[in-house]
């Protein structure tokens, strides 16, 4: 086998695999409602994780058979130590055109600077309230001033950036026109994700998609498709007018996005997951430490991506919900 580079990586349904989500850690700083539990998980032995040039093996192995986007995910990424430092590896990889961060930005303010020094392209940030009080009972943090001063100091630095939401019926229904007017003054995307059926977050009444669409366009006025791309995923844009800013929903569950989808999910523990709900995987950490060269690892990619399924099973043909029992925090948001 040979591998190249700028090649196209189809799946068995005809879509382009170019994106590949990285998860560096599965532990956290805060305590989101719908994603860990309040008392904390036995984390994972450190030899269980792959490191972090293990990690970096991989994005070249993916690189080299199509994928040209990395987000680097965990849990908390900021959380894992030379963090900054395999960010610029990534990037300095052949084939590698952007890597981006998702992160819930307590840290990010701590580190911006060598982020940015080592070549990060934008930064996706996790608020899901403007309130303090609502802040502290979602994340059981009180770090949201510094979550408010991390993305004002990521726009002054010039980054892209992201704000997500995940809107929850009787926690944050009260945040979602004041988190959109985030988007109004700042040339920044302001997303509602759709809480889905995934370990915590199944414990929880999510606010569909059509509901936090008519709130906001009550609001805000009318939300007009924007047909640019923001960004490597799977999100639908609106402009508003006087908005310099755009508001966007990433709606898995209700509009399913499956059949655009372009990417691969890689855990802490070196599990190569073609589909966040889909138990199938492929362990590419026993390949890499098996002593497996970048051929290996990248026939491992390409054999991975045929298990990709044409759309996910959130739900059932009845409407009730499959309850995917693994929380975000094991799987890399």
């Amino acid at each position: 086998m040979s591998v190249g580079y700028n090649l196209l990586m189809r799946d068995g349904f005809g879509r382009t695999i170019d994106y590949l989500r990285v998860s560096v850690t599965d532990k956290c700083n805060l305590r989101c409602i719908y994603c860990m539990p309040p008392e904390g998980v036995e984390w994972m032995p450190h030899s269980e994780v792959l490191t972090l040039e293990e990690t970096q093996k991989i994005c070249a192995a993916a690189a080299s058979v199509g994928v040209s986007k990395i987000k680097v995910t965990g849990g908390e990424p900021l959380v894992r130590r030379g963090l900054s430092t395999f960010i610029r590896s990534v990037k300095g990889t052949r084939g590698i055109e952007s890597v981006t961060l998702t992160t819930n930005a307590v840290l990010l303010g701590d580190f911006l600077d060598e982020l940015v020094d080592a070549g990060i392209d934008a930064v996706n940030i996790s608020l899901d309230t403007l309130n303090a009080d609502v802040f502290r009972y979602i994340t059981g943090s009180d770090g949201f001033e510094r979550v408010l001063r991390s993305m004002g100091m990521a726009r002054a630095a010039g980054l892209a950036v992201k704000v997500n939401c995940v809107p929850i019926r009787g926690v944050n229904e009260a945040d979602i026109v004041p988190l959109a007017e985030l988007a109004r003054h700042e040339q920044m995307a302001m997303r509602f994700i759709e809480l889905m059926p995934l370990g915590l977050g199944a414990n929880l009444v999510p606010i569909p998609h059509a509901e936090t669409f008519e709130r906001l366009e009550r609001a805000l006025g009318v939300l007009r498709p924007f047909d640019g791309r923001l960004g490597n995923g799977p999100a639908s844009y609106y402009s508003v007018e006087g908005f310099a800013g755009k508001i966007g929903f990433i709606s898995a569950v209700s509009h399913s996005f499956c059949g655009g989808c372009n990417r691969l999910r890689l855990t802490g523990t070196g599990l190569l997951k073609p589909c966040l709900a889909s138990d199938a995987g492929v362990d590419l950490k026993a390949i890499v430490r098996g002593g497996g060269d970048i051929l290996a690892i990248a026939g491992a990619l390409r054999a991975a991506i045929m298990l990709k399924p044409m759309r996910h099973d959130f739900y059932r043909n009845d409407g009730g919900k499959r309850h995917k029992k693994k929380n975000m925090f094991r799987i890399g948001g």
